[in-house]
């Protein structure tokens, strides 16, 4: 991360509510598609890094015989801890609160590793190093996030698209230009070049796959309201006092876009790199 940002506690503060209702889920078939590569039979050690709500390691909590997550917000640790038990699946998950930065934190080691979109906000040399150590040497790491590049048209579907560039333009009225994040800014962004951290840290591949994903969606003001509510830059605390009239403003905006109160949307593909502790065998 750029040196004029350093990680403070409020960076998802009050999002984790709005998580699940607000973002999309992972292309169906992720699952099957992890069985299938790392050979998975229900019975090792999963540590979901950065878990947030656990969406993905509850989606993947079958394959294994024990699942971690690990998050250092205390919203999200909750909101984890809930759905496990609501899944049936709270004796076989363990969340621990903490930033990767703080790892291994006794914790084991692992027969697989996994980021859902969250490995940019770590100092990502020394969590990829730390990473590496915990796995077991058959072990694998996986980088799991939409695919950014696919067209995603609503073309053909009942309703209109969300309105995401005028929703982004309205989030910049409010809070400046300058994305927000915790109690810094980004004027740049977050950082990608994951491969090059990865390798560095000696892990082997990647081999990359993508789940395909275009599946018709619908969506509600409600449902996108909380998808604005969950993202970092537009977190509810960065409004303050203002909030409601915030909220109020992104309603109007969301009903002149499409009066009957719905959108249409496809779901964008997973893509999932693996990466391995040791040099895969035949």
């Amino acid at each position: 991360m750029g040196a004029d940002w350093e990680w403070d506690d409020l960076l998802f503060a009050g999002t984790a509510t709005h998580y699940r209702r607000g973002r999309l889920p992972y292309a169906p078939g992720l699952a099957d598609l992890l069985a299938g590569v790392l050979r998975l039979d229900g019975r090792g050690r999963l540590i979901d890094v950065g878990c947030g709500p656990g969406t993905l390691a509850l989606s993947l909590a079958p394959l294994f015989g024990e699942v971690v997550g690990v998050d250092p917000d205390g919203g999200m640790i909750a909101e984890a801890a809930r759905e496990a038990a609501g899944c049936g699946v709270a004796d076989k998950a363990r969340w621990v609160r903490a930033r990767a930065e703080e790892l291994p934190a006794g914790l084991g080691t692992f027969t697989v590793a996994t980021f859902g979109q969250s490995f940019h906000w770590m100092d990502r040399d020394r969590v990829a190093a730390t990473i590496r150590d915990m796995l077991r040497p058959d072990g694998a790491l996986v980088h799991v996030s939409d695919v950014k590049t696919e067209p995603r048209t609503v073309e053909g579907l009942p309703y209109p698209a969300v309105p995401y560039a005028a929703i982004e333009d309205l989030v910049r009225q409010w809070l400046g230009p300058v994305r927000r994040a915790g109690r810094g800014v980004l004027p740049n962004g977050t950082p990608g070049g994951e491969a090059a951290i990865f390798a560095r840290a000696g892990f082997h591949g990647p081999h990359r796959h993508v789940v395909p994903g275009g599946q018709a969606l619908e969506r509600t003001y409600d449902d996108v309201v909380a998808w604005v509510f969950s993202l970092s830059y537009a977190a509810p605390h960065l409004f303050g006092a203002r909030r409601d009239a915030f909220e109020a403003d992104l309603r109007r905006l969301l009903a002149r876009a499409s009066p009957s109160g719905r959108f249409s949307e496809r779901l964008p593909g997973t893509e999932v790199f693996v990466w391995w502790r040791s040099p895969p065998g035949p």
